[in-house]
């Protein structure tokens, strides 16, 4: 390619990202504390993959997180609501409710999701978490690359490929030996009727009174 070819193709590159929409929705100290939840599983890192059922490719990416406390690293996502506390592309309190909606929200007739989950020491989730809460919101299409990137500062991870693609980034988290599932559902692509069933506050009462009756 030649050099002013190459230029302009950087540039173009350039004006593209910076007119894609980042999540800019911001909590304060107060609402992310409060919605903090401890998981008392081992500090894992889980990296999901949203495949095409029509094509097979890649579509997203992204990782949860489960240190001193579980959020998800959902980069240029858009599992967002007035109940589900985010700032930015990590969203906090991810109870075993929230990660079932989380998958569920993903999961639909066009699109399958792939589950890897690898337990890390206490040491690596715990830097994993300060950075993704660190990190900054990421623009649209850099999903993989953004988490490829936070990834590889991982003691360990220096492996993992720098990568755009959802499915080679898959493919190199799978050499750490990772469990691995998959999630198929068949409903619509209208997936806000999954954010809109969520009632964050049915679901603390609920475990509020589960809670007292143990």
């Amino acid at each position: 390619m030649a050099p002013v070819v190459r230029l302009i193709a950087v540039l173009m590159a350039v004006f593209v990202l910076a007119g894609c929409e980042v999540n800019k929705e911001t909590r304060t100290a107060e609402e992310i504390q409060a919605a903090a939840y401890q998981h008392d599983g081992p500090p894992s890192l889980t990296l999901y993959t949203m495949v095409s059922n029509d094509t097979g490719k890649g579509a997203h990416t992204s990782l949860l997180i489960n240190g001193s406390q579980r959020v998800a690293w959902d980069p240029a996502g858009s599992f967002r609501a007035e109940s589900i506390i985010a700032s930015g592309d990590v969203v906090y309190g991810m109870t075993p409710q929230m990660v079932d909606l989380y998958t569920r929200f993903h999961a639909r007739e066009t699109y399958h999701v792939i589950i890897q989950e690898l337990p890390v020491s206490a040491a690596v989730a715990e830097q994993a978490l300060r950075t993704v809460m660190s990190h900054g919101a990421v623009p649209q299409a850099t999903c993989a690359a953004s988490t490829s990137a936070i990834l590889r500062t991982l003691p360990g991870f220096e492996g993992i490929p720098s990568t755009y693609y959802p499915l080679k980034l898959y493919e190199g988290f799978k050499q750490y030996g990772p469990t691995e599932s998959k999630l198929f559902e068949y409903d619509g692509d209208d997936k806000s009727k999954v954010l809109e069933a969520y009632d964050a506050q049915r679901v603390a009462e609920t475990r509020a009174t589960r809670k007292a009756a143990n």
